[in-house]
């Protein structure tokens, strides 16, 4: 399947689907935390799109919202999507998760909400992976201010 064929097959799925433009190698797709899990299921279990593996997940700062991107490939049919969750509530950020999808989600969901305050819903272990429990704040946002080291953007 190529990248226009699965943006069909996506917009089946998802109509409100936004695509980036220009192209990239691999197929951008945006959605809603809303339509997140139903795309994902999809993903997972429609044959024609097989996506096995997720080979990466990271959470993204964009001052005026937060972003959880998936990167997944098709081991049966050699193909990879981008797949991205717009957040646009910053003060509770918040996702379902997809470790149930994707196993490998389990220990990055845990990364991302360690480190920039995003939760997963109904993860079964979200709690800080590499941070203290005591700590106060997420030092991967752009509006974290650190007064020992005095790291600002």
């Amino acid at each position: 399947m190529n990248n226009d064929d699965l943006k069909q097959k996506i917009l089946t799925i998802v109509p409100s689907a936004e695509f980036t433009d220009p192209v990239y190698e691999f197929l951008n797709v945006t959605v809603l935390p809303a339509d997140l899990r139903k795309l994902a299921e999809q993903f997972n279990s429609d044959p024609d799109l097989s996506f096995d593996y997720m080979f990466c997940l990271t959470g993204v700062d964009w001052v005026t919202h937060m972003m959880v991107v998936y990167h997944l490939y098709s081991t049966k049919n050699d193909h990879t999507v981008v797949m991205k969750v717009k957040i646009d509530d910053r003060e509770n950020p918040e996702v379902e998760t997809l470790c149930d999808i994707w196993k490998t989600a389990e220990f990055h969901e845990r990364e991302v909400y360690d480190l920039f305050g995003i939760k997963f819903l109904n993860h079964p272990d979200l709690r800080r992976i590499f941070l203290e429990d005591d700590w106060v704040g997420y030092p991967m946002r752009k509006d974290y201010v650190d007064p020992v080291n005095i790291v600002e953007l």
